[in-house]
């Protein structure tokens, strides 16, 4: 049995009884189909064809490929990346790791709906910038991730592999190459019955065709003869679409807004270029030895004819007269044999679907509140609504909940409905229902238990699932069929079980929050099943430069009406709490109390970085998980549940001046650090970088890549360099080598490059032992650059002026020393420092020395 998600588990019974499920995908607006796309779904049912394009990270993919083969072919195409990209920034906001792992994870499946792709991942963590891929298989699990890629294979059965980098050096990223090393292995592996063996209780072994490495031209030299590749033209334009290839992949492209890859369209002729890697050469098509009609399938020819008269008789001002013959399709469909079982499931749920848009079906079900809590009840808005004239009537309804009770709305009390749909006529319900006692709070499947810094690790038993008077009631779903998949699986669905034409169907709907926003209109959320008690600590780093208290606000959120209990924290040895507990009662749902602690390190308490966590205890249970939501207009909202923890730094530190000025850049947390140290920050804007608000300040900070994403400092570059000349002390955090707003950031000339160090506790050398940065007010040594995370620095200058001293020096193994982490120099009365120092990760994180070097710089001169 082919095992998709839970619906695969099912599908045995529904083929069984002519029935057919189709899920929708999560959070998001209800689908419509104008006449071209449903033409064009016509067309792409008489196609029997899959390609599968493997890379890295999220962004890493070709979308004008995607959206080519995905349209253009209309072949089943889907994006595998080994990673959620968690390693990466953010241009657009705060979160990093994990948080930025779901925004991109979420700006994938924002692209794959626009250019026609699927999504698919493997378990790997994007740990940061890796310069080998020796060194990425020694922080992966190369065999799980190999897995993980022969897992979607095997499912997927693409006829064509693609690799988005070659399998050497040129990838430029460790991770990179990697992936294309994994493809190649894979592609073999997926084939061997020796391989994995325990994925063939689920899947078939699976031979593509062909690899090929789709190159472009930051891989090939200027003037070198393309002649040996294959190439085939990407640019085409669709008509039913309106677009070119080209303009849906920059539509696509552009939903990686965290990464800044907004995207110009490109139309006319767009070259693409493939390398063999393994398998078949192409020598006239991509797909060449590989029959894309319904005559591979045994006894599939006949329904290539049927629907080559559906597509022939197609009326794309009634869509809805093509039922009939889907009808007929569909049914000729039950009679084929067993080994078309993987093209017979893929193209029932296109016809599915199809048939949807051709009615122009809209089946929702609409929770009234955002969130629900386990064993919570919730009212439900459920809508049907035919706008066809073909028969369609709504048979019956169901929810997998422990309750279900309709409420008195017109004459209908029970589950059993049987209505017909009257053209443009809505059935409109109201329901009760009660989420299972055991469901599982909606965090990221992958986040649920801890992982590696490689590695994440999916629970053996991923949620509980059932249908109340379903054969499949009780469902369990297990990691095996939740590996690969983007996102979790819905928390509540309400299948509808509709007639059309007298023909069983059966459509789920997610359960999904609607709202209407003055500015943005209509827009959906995914329903979010929370704990009863969500407990948040302010701030992300606690620290303490001497023996004073400071004062640690937590804040407590009801997801239910009258939820009491107590609030404690859980120190380390030699630390105090003041009260050690705090009574809490939160009458409302949704209801906030903050309440604050008095937190002061004792005589016993140790040196450097530890933790603190806050506990919530209600009825008996424990809870310390927060309630994180990140909402960013382009992607749906997302909700996590972070433990309730945060770092507790206990270290000797000095600092100089006070006032500090902070202009932001991409978004990081740095000015809260320097609060934590005791300096007074201000947040500019780029309208109060004048002469006079600047004088103020003992030092101004520009944050992360503000040279990248401030276009005013263009303009105001002259102004901060004038504060310098006058005494002014100026901090720059790394910039990007690319897309700066202006050719030149420093006083004197320095060139940016993409250089980096790594490893984040590679060893480091001072090389002026005596500058000021070293020793003012605190002395710095090379404990100071231990327990850092993820890399060390990033996008050091290559070049600079003689002006600018050099701090220190390291690099990563195997490689030449690199000078550049800080460049400082005098110029007029004042201080200009440049910094690739990842210090945006380095103090959230709580590494004690990254604080005394922060504090080193802004109080340089005074």
């Amino acid at each position: 049995m082919r095992l998709r998600s839970f619906y695969a588990a099912l599908s045995a019974f529904l083929l069984l009884t002519s029935q057919f499920l189709i899920p929708e995908a999560a959070a998001q607006a209800p689908k419509t189909w104008s006449s071209g796309e449903i033409l064009l779904g016509l067309k792409k049912l008489n196609v029997l064809g899959s390609a599968l394009y493997l890379a890295a990270h999220p962004d890493d993919e070709n979308t004008r490929l995607i959206a080519y083969l995905a349209n253009g072919r209309l072949v089943e195409t889907g994006y595998l990346s080994c990673t959620r990209g968690d390693g990466g920034q953010n241009l657009i906001g705060p979160e990093l790791r994990e948080g930025l792992g779901v925004i991109r994870t979420q700006e994938l499946l924002a692209a794959r709906r626009i250019d026609g792709g699927r999504q698919f991942f493997t378990r790997a963590n994007d740990f940061g910038f890796s310069k080998t891929p020796e060194e990425t298989f020694t922080i992966w699990d190369k065999e799980q991730v190999l897995s993980d890629m022969v897992w979607v294979i095997r499912q997927r059965r693409p006829d064509v592999m693609i690799t988005r980098f070659p399998p050497d050096a040129r990838a430029g990223h460790g991770h990179h190459t990697a992936s294309a090393m994994l493809a190649i292995e894979a592609f073999s592996a997926a084939a061997d019955p020796k391989r994995f063996p325990e994925q063939l209780q689920y899947v078939q072994p699976w031979q593509a065709k062909r690899l090929l490495w789709n190159t472009g031209s930051f891989f090939v030299k200027p003037g070198e003869d393309m002649s040996p590749y294959f190439k085939l033209d990407a640019g085409g334009f669709n008509p039913l679409l309106g677009q070119s290839y080209g303009e849906i992949a920059a539509r696509s492209r552009s939903q990686h807004r965290s990464q800044g890859f907004g995207s110009s369209a490109q139309r006319g002729e767009a070259p693409e270029y493939f390398q063999l890697l393994k398998g078949e050469p192409a020598k006239t098509d991509l797909f060449d030895g590989v029959d894309l009609t319904w005559n591979r399938v045994p006894g599939g020819a006949a329904i290539g004819k049927m629907l080559d008269e559906v597509i022939r008789k197609y009326d794309p001002a009634n869509p809805s007269a093509s039922v009939a013959g889907l009808l007929k399709v569909r049914a000729a469909l039950q009679k084929l044999p067993e080994v078309a079982g993987f093209w017979n499931d893929e193209k029932r749920e296109e016809i599915d679907e199809l048939i949807y848009g051709c009615l122009g079906l809209n089946l929702s079900a609409i929770s009234q509140e955002t969130t629900a809590t386990p064993d919570g009840k919730l009212d439900v808005v459920i809508e049907a609504l035919n706008r066809s004239s073909v028969p369609v009537k709504l048979k019956w309804l169901e929810v997998p909940a422990i309750d279900f009770s309709f409420q008195t709305v017109g004459n209908m009390a029970k589950q059993e409905v049987n209505e017909q749909l009257t053209n443009g006529k809505p059935f409109l319900k109201k329901a009760s229902i009660t989420i299972p006692a055991k469901q599982s709070v909606s965090q990221p499947y992958w986040l649920r238990e801890a992982g590696t810094i490689g590695m994440y690790k999916v629970p053996e038993i991923v949620e509980e699932f059932a249908w109340p008077e379903h054969p499949h009631k009780g469902q369990r779903i297990e990691k095996r069929e939740v590996l690969g998949r983007p996102e979790n699986r819905p928390v509540n669905e309400v299948l509808f079980a509709i007639e059309v034409a007298g023909v069983p169907f059966y459509y789920t709907k997610n359960l999904q929050y609607k709202s209407t926003d003055p500015v943005e209109g209509e827009k959906y959320r995914p329903l979010t099943v929370v704990p009863p008690v969500a407990v948040n600590i302010g701030g992300r780093a606690y620290v303490f430069a001497d023996n004073q208290p400071k004062t640690v606000p937590v804040t407590l959120r009801a997801a239910k009406a009258g939820v009491k209990g107590t609030l404690a924290l859980s120190l380390p040895k030699g630390w105090t709490a003041e009260p050690a507990s705090i009574p809490f009662e939160l009458g409302a749902k949704d209801a906030e109390q903050t309440v604050q602690f008095r937190v002061q390190p004792g005589a016993g308490a140790a040196e450097g970085k530890s933790e603190l966590r806050a506990v919530a205890t209600v009825e008996g249970q424990a809870y310390s998980r927060g309630y994180q939501t990140i909402a960013y207009t382009h992607i749906p909202t997302q909700t996590l549940f972070p433990e309730a923890v945060a770092p507790l730094v206990k270290l000797d530190l000095r600092r100089k001046g006070q006032e500090i000025g902070y202009l932001m850049g991409a978004g990081d947390e740095v000015p809260d650090a320097l609060r934590q140290i005791g300096y007074t920050v201000t947040l500019l804007k780029p309208e109060d970088i004048t002469d006079q608000n600047l004088r103020r300040f003992d030092a101004v900070v520009l944050g992360v890549r503000a040279y990248n994403t401030l276009d005013r400092l263009k303009t105001l570059q002259p102004t901060l360099l004038k504060y310098v000349e006058q005494g002014g002390n100026l901090v720059v955090q790394y910039v990007v080598n690319r897309g700066t707003v202006l050719p030149q950031i420093g006083p004197y000339p320095l060139t940016l490059s993409t250089d980096r160090v790594t490893v984040e506790n590679a060893p480091v050398t001072f090389l002026n032992p005596t500058q000021p940065l070293l020793n003012t007010p605190n002395k710095i040594t090379s404990k100071d650059f231990e327990g850092w995370v993820q890399e060390q620095g990033l996008y050091y200058p290559s070049q600079w002026d003689p002006k600018y001293q050099t701090v220190l020096s390291s690099q990563d193994p195997g490689e030449k020393a690199k000078e550049s982490a800080i460049l400082v120099a005098d110029y007029g009365k004042g201080h200009y420092i440049y910094t690739g120092l990842s210090l945006f990760r380095e103090l959230p994180a709580g590494v004690p020395g990254a604080y005394r070097i922060l504090t080193n710089m802004v109080s340089l001169g005074k």
